[in-house]
């Protein structure tokens, strides 16, 4: 349910109101069903209002993609650091990706993404150049081989590898069967994930 704004409202506010509307919009008939009047009575704005900010349908698609984008990007922040804990690390390595499984609402966004990107490579190696910190998985790997905390000289398939027992369980579930996974079975997940990649690439000692 959206407010309809006051005329003095911020742009930036309305902005998002348009947005949102669009992404429930999006959400209920997909790409090619969604309408921007429907998007202007969802936000309850003019239809003017929100060709003023956004040109166009695809436009306005863009602006969600940058908004799971960002998502991704402000979660992707943790970093390798040198004498902590690598198995404490590494769950905290995988809650970064576990956090936005558990919501509902992000994992609402990817469905609607992603059901637009298959139709469309452009769409989807846009959304791949939009992740820019996806790549913290391989940075971390890489760091903590070098610091000798693992053994993973492979850093880009190592990381693949971790990330894969995370979304094999979690997040591709959850894509196709429409429900949110809960913490504590993300929580199982995160530490099945961890025991499973320290066998294979951890030190003496690391395994459970």
């Amino acid at each position: 349910v959206f407010r309809r704004l006051q005329a003095h409202a911020p742009l930036h506010a309305i902005r998002d109101l348009i947005v949102a509307a669009a992404v429930a919009e999006f959400q209920e008939l997909g790409f090619a069903g969604a309408s921007m009047d429907r998007v202007a009575a969802r936000a309850g704005v003019s239809k003017r209002t929100v060709y003023n900010h956004f040109e166009s349908k695809e436009a306005l698609f863009r602006a969600i993609l940058d908004l799971l984008a960002a998502q991704c990007n402000e979660a992707f922040t943790i970093t390798y650091v040198p004498g902590q804990p690598i198995r404490d690390q590494l769950r905290a390595l995988g809650w970064a990706e576990g956090r936005l499984i558990t919501s509902a609402e992000f994992m609402k966004l990817v469905r609607m993404v992603l059901a637009e990107t298959i139709r469309s490579p452009a769409l989807a190696e846009e959304m791949n150049r939009k992740l820019e910190r996806i790549a913290v998985f391989q940075e971390f790997v890489a760091a903590a081989h070098a610091d000798g905390a693992i053994h993973a000289p492979d850093a880009a398939r190592a990381a693949d590898q971790f990330l894969a027992l995370i979304k094999s369980q979690a997040f591709w579930p959850s894509v196709f069967s429409g429900e949110t996974i809960g913490a504590n079975a993300m929580g199982e997940i995160v530490e099945s994930t961890v025991d499973v990649f320290l066998k294979v690439y951890g030190l003496p000692g690391d395994t459970p």
